[in-house]
């Protein structure tokens, strides 16, 4: 199925399952379950979606910023090719599926390749107060956004709150990455919750600025 898969051990001898997949380097963030369009243009990765979609593997989608590969990436399966183009190009859609940890890195294909180590989350010890305040704040954010109420998240076992909301609002990429290294959902949560009470406020100056300069010109009563 296009993923090489091998048996290594940890410091105290523990078996760890390591994979090889095609490397994506980006200036995006993924989580699971967020959808990504991506126009692919050149030509090494013309090769490694036609890899993918042939075997019907995932590749390692890794965020770059300034030159460096992060140390944690999402990996990222095609499900759709929305647009093939004369020259080669294509729109493909993808959507996230595991967090991994990089390992090692090859060059041997025209694309890179790298060993991962899919991660695991810790759902342990979640405060429903938290999830509650986090979600009235993602509520209030999406809706001065886009004037409409977002989506409601299908909460499932092994599920995260907190991938859903920064997958649905335009928070900066190294704050995203920072989310996707923390393995443990509650934080996520906290660092989300703090994030969107320091944010709202300013959205709501940007909303009143913006109805006052849509009354500019007009009468009012």
């Amino acid at each position: 199925m296009g993923i090489t898969a091998c048996l290594c051990y940890d410091d105290v001898g523990t078996a760890m399952s390591t994979v090889r997949i095609p490397l994506f380097p980006l200036n995006v963030v993924l989580f699971p379950d967020q959808a990504l369009p991506l126009h692919i243009f050149e030509a090494v990765y013309r090769e490694m979606t036609r890899h993918c979609l042939e075997s019907r593997s995932p590749f390692g989608l890794i965020f770059v910023h300034a030159g460096q590969l992060s140390p944690t990436g999402c990996s990222a399966r095609i499900v759709k090719k929305i647009k093939e183009y004369e020259d080669g190009r294509s729109d493909i859609l993808t959507v996230g599926e595991r967090i991994f940890s990089l390992i090692d890195r090859y060059d041997e294909k025209s694309y890179d390749e790298a060993d991962v180590d899919f991660l695991e989350d810790d759902f342990a010890n979640i405060d429903t107060s938290v999830t509650a305040d986090l979600e009235i704040l993602f509520r209030s954010c999406h809706q001065s956004l886009y004037q409409s109420a977002p989506t409601a998240f299908e909460g499932k076992r092994g599920k995260s709150f907190a991938y859903y909301v920064a997958s649905e609002l335009p928070l900066d990429d190294q704050f995203r990455q920072g989310l996707l290294e923390e393995r443990s959902e509650i934080q996520r949560q906290r660092l989300l919750a703090m994030r969107l009470a320091t944010w709202y406020p300013q959205l709501q100056k940007r909303e009143q600025v913006r109805v006052k300069a849509t009354g500019n010109g007009h009468n009012t009563l």
